[in-house]
């Protein structure tokens, strides 16, 4: 097995040597080195977002390895497990959208329909596959329409699991001469609780086991649900994050609690939640709400809120498309195009964030090492 992983991450380390002159990313690779020496760990961190998503499809080796020649400080596995036990990156567990499944006829009748945190979904859920099965497919990209050239790439690239992930982080590590980090999102966790799938212990064994312990580990763990978070801050000491979307925590409805995020980003929410948290991961309208037009608004104080009690803040996402852009910084009104987003950046560093999760590592490195 440790030869079989060792060759699989060469092939992806090769692949990934191809991509250098999209961007000169050896360049900022080491002043970021010469950054990180000179201050310890940067701030603020640029947390790869599912690798060099903007660049190569998410979660895979290769969005990973680029993103760390990019310079990224962390990189973003989001994690769903799989019926036999394993853990394994991808965005959601439903495989519909980040594989080529539905063109496997072998899975062909794995499609059903179910509901996930509460919505009705229909599809390919990794629960239902082995990780042998899950071998067998290829990565594709998410959104073609605004990404096409990561389309490009579809059905090369495997889904990994979070132990070819560390291994990988941890060659890049002795090659880049610099510490990079993991910062996991535990997906779906009441739901895979349920399932008798609960992810939570394996984790931490795994993670434990390749030498990430204590809170100056690498390491930062996040969740969108409260109780998994808890449970974790129980069986680790690595740091941990709240993350921030609308209406309630998933664990919370299903518990029968009042709590909603927006309770929880007021000075008593940020109070609770550094009783078992080290920072916090917003959706950026919590630091920078947009105006009617769809123009960046004005600062809340949710950010001098969460330092107030402790808290880093480390918003998502960051994204170069118009697509994801204010309305104000888009350069075209096609959605595939770039636009101004070292602006976007520039105005949430002036509110103080401590991180960002950005799926165009290089444009907040480069951004950084400016200053």
């Amino acid at each position: 097995m440790a030869r079989k992983t060792t060759a699989s991450l060469r092939r992806w380390l090769t692949a990934c040597t191809l991509l250098l002159p999209l961007a000169g990313f050896a360049a900022a690779d080491e002043q970021a080195a010469k950054h990180q020496a000179a201050r310890g760990e940067p701030t603020p961190l640029v947390i790869a977002h599912r690798g060099a998503s903007g660049y190569v499809p998410e979660h895979t080796l290769a969005a990973y390895a680029l993103a760390v020649f990019q310079g990224a400080d962390y990189i973003e596995p989001d994690l769903v497990m799989t019926r036999d036990g394993h853990i394994v990156a991808r965005h959601d567990n439903e495989l519909g959208l980040t594989t080529d499944v539905a063109q496997r006829p072998e899975f062909a009748d794995r499609k059903r329909t179910q509901q996930v945190d509460g919505v009705t979904l229909t599809g390919w859920f990794s629960e239902d596959f082995t990780l042998a099965e899950l071998k067998t497919l290829r990565a594709i990209e998410r959104i073609p329409d605004i990404r096409p050239g990561n389309a490009r790439m579809d059905g090369s690239l495997e889904i990994p699991t979070l132990q070819e992930i560390i291994d990988l982080v941890k060659t890049l590590q002795l090659s880049q001469g610099r510490r990079i980090g993991l910062y996991p999102e535990t997906k779906h966790p009441t739901h895979f609780q349920q399932l008798g799938l609960a992810m939570e212990k394996p984790l931490v064994r795994i993670l434990t086991r390749n030498g990430y312990v204590g809170r100056h580990a690498p390491v930062y763990i996040q969740s969108f649900e409260v109780d998994n978070l808890k449970t974790l801050s129980r069986l680790t000491q690595l740091r941990l994050v709240q993350l921030f979307s609308s209406g309630q925590p998933y664990d919370q409805q299903v518990r029968g609690t009042k709590l909603t995020y927006a309770q929880m980003a007021t000075p008593a929410g940020l109070k609770a939640i550094s009783r078992y948290a080290a920072g916090v991961g917003p959706e950026k309208s919590y630091i920078i709400p947009r105006d009617g037009n769809g123009n960046l608004g004005t600062p809340t104080g949710f950010v001098a809120a969460a330092h107030a009690v402790g808290l880093k803040v480390h918003p998502y996402t960051f994204r170069a498309e118009n697509a994801f852009l204010p309305a104000n910084l888009r350069s075209s009104d096609k959605r595939h195009e770039r636009g101004d987003s070292e602006a976007e950046i520039r105005a949430f560093l002036d509110a103080g964030i401590d991180g960002l999760f950005i799926d165009q590592p290089d444009i907040a490195v480069r951004l950084r090492n400016a200053d």
